[in-house]
């Protein structure tokens, strides 16, 4: 892509964050768009986030977007900016230790199952409000919880992919209300990606995940 080509992409999407989407490509492709001006990457998988952040410039912004076991917290933790995939319990408290234990905070989004199919991670709305009820944000010091996350189904019926993003809208709505009255960082929906984030924006994502748009192919 060149650096005119991503530019004008870059103004399509308005206000939108972009957060390119870099698994799987090599460090050369990430410098690219980082010379265009491109700070926010994504990653799905821990070990090759960790090897990238160790060498790539020091004022990247990683978000991790990919399943996150809790196992691997610790690893992750050092380097991270913004986990999209927070999807139980349990994963949000190891989160909130290990980000402590590093002397920081790290931003989170709660990422809900909002799409038809099975293979999809996520929260119910019931597991989100229980989780919520049961912590208070306060005392959460190692977490800021800036909004929420979903993957829409992989399909071309947009009447479908339409009604998950207005769902996903919802649920941000829903609980800003009940939880987040008052914290003006809770402001983030990611959703939509190379297929469909035009149809996502229309529906309020603030935050987008490309990545073939910008890189091409995955490997």
């Amino acid at each position: 892509m060149t650096e005119q080509n991503f530019l004008d992409f870059k103004s399509k999407l308005g206000s939108t964050t972009l957060v390119a989407v870099s698994k799987t490509k090599p460090n050369e492709a990430i410098e690219q768009l980082y010379a265009y001006g491109q700070r926010i990457f994504g990653e799905n998988r821990v070990n090759e986030m960790i090897e990238k952040a160790q060498s790539l410039p020091k004022d990247i912004e990683w978000h991790f977007i990919g399943h996150l076991q809790s196992k691997k917290v610790k690893l992750l933790a050092p380097y991270v900016d913004m986990i999209h995939s927070i999807d139980s319990e349990k994963l949000l408290l190891e989160v909130n230790k290990q980000a402590l234990k590093n002397e920081k905070v790290i931003n989170v989004l709660l990422q809900f199952h909002i799409a038809k199919e099975s293979t999809k991670y996520g929260l119910s709305i019931e597991e989100c409000h229980e989780t919520l009820s049961k912590h208070e944000l306060s005392d959460l010091k190692g977490v800021n919880i800036v909004g929420v996350m979903g993957m829409a189904t992989f399909t071309d019926d947009k009447i479908q992919v339409r009604s998950e993003f207005t769902h996903l809208k919802a649920i941000f709505d829903e609980l800003r209300t009940s939880y987040f009255q008052g914290h003006d960082q809770f402001q983030e929906i990611s959703m939509g990606m190379s297929g469909d984030y035009e149809l996502a924006i229309d529906c309020g994502s603030t935050m987008v995940r490309i990545g073939s748009l910008l890189f091409g192919a995955r490997n």
